[in-house]
């Protein structure tokens, strides 16, 4: 993904040739070592966004070099170090030490509270909602709904599923597909082992369609068509509910509690019988389909990226830094 394409048009793009790894652990260490290339003259601050590997990496370059880290998405917590795995150890080690914590939820900011970590709590809503907020406005019109046919979206990667979880969740859909009135479209995850798995567990059933993987834009276009989404996927725990798209999280814990409270998705695990039947469920009850398809916001406003750089400058100007006017307006401050 180049700067443009991640609405970052404007500022310098450096390629750290980081290719991601099957061991995540592995992949932050070679983060680590190419940030700290980048980190002479020491920056004032260092953002890092999220839980992945390249985050921690990238935040751990920051407190090797005396760098400042500031943490988008901060406070985020299902309080199991396996679930999901490696991404709850990342964002605890992030936050434990960073220096600006931009916790997207008054939950998120309460969890961080609640640890030892020494940080400034801001609550800022998550610039994933600004990102999808500015998408929708270049969908195009949903195509109709065929009213005797429901359109299932599926994706799944989780690390944590990788073995007996997949297969379940794959026998899952399986069983869905026998209902001639249900379509599945999975789109399969660009790490090769998912999707090769995936690919052998359901390639060749009538009424599943594999998909490669797509673009944000494209994913977003087709969670707005579908009737309902099953996902394991963090992100798209937040944007269901943006979208007004009903949602099946199958997982057995989230760290986005937010959005099962909003009442626009529910946490059905990875059991198959449960995934069936949550999904027959609400696919034969409109009303309450359609009570889970009214928009929600719980993750912001869409001005979290606002938010945060007004919160960055006013930092810089305490420390004394140089604020450039032309990188704020670059950043769309």
């Amino acid at each position: 993904m180049d700067a443009s394409s991640a609405g970052l048009a404007g500022f310098r793009e450096v390629n750290l040739h980081c290719a991601g790894r099957e061991d995540p652990r592995a992949h932050a260490n070679a983060v680590e070592e190419a940030v700290r290339g980048l980190l002479d003259p020491a920056p004032d601050l260092l953002v890092v966004q999220g839980d992945t590997s390249s985050a921690l990496g990238a935040a751990r370059a920051g407190f090797a070099c005396g760098v400042p880290v500031g943490h988008v998405e901060a406070g985020l917590r299902t309080h199991d170090l396996a679930r999901p795995w490696p991404e709850e150890g990342n964002r605890i080690e992030i936050d434990a030490r960073a220096e600006l914590l931009f916790a997207p939820t008054s939950i998120a900011a309460q969890n961080l509270a609640a640890e030892p970590a020494g940080g400034a709590i801001h609550i800022t809503g998550n610039t994933a909602i600004d990102a999808v907020l500015d998408a929708a406005r270049q969908l195009p019109v949903p195509r109709p709904r065929d009213s005797g046919i429901a359109r299932l979206l599926v994706t799944c990667h989780r690390r944590e599923s990788w073995g007996a979880a997949l297969s379940s969740i794959a026998a899952a859909l399986s069983d869905l597909a026998e209902h001639p009135n249900i379509t599945i479209d999975v789109v399969l995850h660009p790490n090769a082992f998912v999707a090769e798995r995936m690919g052998h567990l359901l390639g060749g059933i009538q009424r599943i369609c594999l998909l490669p993987p797509c673009t944000h834009l494209e994913l977003l276009q087709r969670m707005q068509e579908a009737d309902l989404v099953l996902s394991d996927s963090g992100g798209i725990q937040e944007e269901a509910p943006a979208l007004g798209v009903p949602l099946l999280v199958l997982r057995e814990k989230t760290e986005r509690p937010e959005g099962i409270a909003s009442g626009c998705a529910r946490l059905v695990g990875t059991s198959r019988e449960a995934i069936v039947d949550e999904t027959l469920c609400l696919l034969r009850n409109p009303i309450e389909r359609a009570r889970m398809s009214k928009p929600s916001f719980p993750y912001g406003d869409g001005r979290a990226g606002a938010r945060i750089g007004s919160i960055i400058v006013e930092w810089l100007r305490q420390r004394g830094c140089g604020v450039q006017p032309a990188a704020l307006r670059a950043g769309g401050w």
